[in-house]
């Protein structure tokens, strides 16, 4: 007891600066040496600090208050006091009047908004296909002339809008989505090395948002047997996707993860998962780390970075399953093995992006 008041009777001398110079290197060691002693000086300093900053403040009220005492607060109130103002002498003849139309301005206000903000909610997913027409690429850039001597390049202007496809079979069925080529006037669709074709909407399924078209192009040649097959099973959260699309000229790669089993709104057909795209990304392929297809690219919600949505691929085969035999001359059907499991995902992009289409529109 009697060293820790010794030690607190050393500890004010030290922040009191009167020790002397050897006494005060020596405590200063102690400090370092022992975190003990050290906590309990600056517990001390603040101690004090406080009790200053107390007797502060005690001071000033007590000066205040001599100064109030002298004050004549009545005189002071009358010379200095307010004065109604032009303004304030209206609002006291006409305070009822005004309130009401303060509360019909405050009304409008609120409904106004309530108006904005229920548009802006109606727009938030914004479907992913890209309007060519504002994209300041030449048209040399737009479609690339084919390097064959057989084969005649097509003469189009720039399209209107763009997106993305992939091959249902190798002889030229291609799946995209619905609002892509929605009203178009014709499609082309154009392949990994610049090659462009004529193609025709066979089939159109606005439950799904899905569009079957063909390509009918002379100059087309069929595709090998597709590398990837229609997963028939869902896929969990968390699990690695990636994607290939057009929102440029050239295929873009995006990767990212289920981050949901439902879409926009808790919509059943859907995945929402965590991919960046951009307009023109609509219609892509969603694959799994085998190469499976496991959806189709459709929109993504604005605001919210990463919050893409995908049909599922249980409803891609539903609505292939619903086209009449003779709609199309031939059963449109998956391949029913893949040849992509196994591989990395460097090598599965290889052999996909020759299956990946650009969708131009015209209209």
């Amino acid at each position: 007891m009697r060293n820790e008041i010794e030690l607190e009777g050393i500890i004010e001398d030290y922040l009191n600066g009167k020790l002397n110079e050897e006494e005060a290197k020596a405590f200063e060691q102690l400090r370092l040496n022992d975190p003990t002693v050290d906590h309990k000086v600056v517990a001390h300093k603040v101690f004090l600090e406080s009790l200053n900053d107390y007797a502060a403040i005690s001071d000033l009220k007590s000066k205040m208050n001599q100064v109030h005492g002298q004050i004549d607060v009545d005189t002071l109130s009358r010379q200095l006091g307010p004065h109604p103002s032009f303004i304030v002498n209206i609002w006291r003849k006409n305070k009822a009047a005004i309130a009401v139309a303060a509360s019909f301005i405050l009304l409008t206000v609120v409904t106004l908004y309530s108006i904005q903000q229920t548009t802006q909610q109606s727009g938030s997913v914004e479907l992913v296909s890209r309007e060519l027409a504002k994209i300041k690429n030449s048209q040399s850039n737009l479609i690339r002339k084919i390097n064959s001597t057989n084969v005649a390049t097509p003469n189009l202007k720039p399209a209107n809008f763009g997106g993305t496809g992939f091959a249902l079979t190798s002889n030229g069925y291609i799946l995209t989505n619905l609002h892509v080529v929605a009203d178009a006037d014709s499609v082309y669709v154009q392949d990994s090395r610049g090659n462009s074709f004529k193609a025709v909407v066979k089939r159109k399924d606005s439950q799904y948002d899905l569009a079957i078209l063909k390509i009918e192009d002379k100059s087309f040649s069929s595709l090998p047997s597709l590398p990837y097959r229609l997963k028939q099973n869902g896929i969990g959260m968390s699990e690695s996707v990636y994607t290939l699309g057009f929102p440029k000229d050239d295929a873009v790669y995006g990767q990212g993860y289920v981050s949901s089993k439902t879409g926009y709104n808790g919509d059943t057909t859907q995945y929402q998962v965590s991919i960046p795209v951009n307009p023109g990304n609509s219609g892509g392929p969603l694959l799994d780390d085998d190469g499976n297809i496991i959806g189709v690219i459709s929109a993504k919600q604005n605001q919210v970075d990463g919050a893409t949505f995908a049909v599922k691929s249980k409803y891609i085969q539903e609505a292939l399953n619903s086209i009449p035999n003779d709609s199309l001359g031939r059963k449109v059907a998956f391949s029913k093995r893949s040849s992509l499991q196994g591989l990395s995902k460097h090598k599965q992009v290889n052999k996909i992006k020759d299956y990946v289409f650009m969708i131009k529109v015209y209209k």
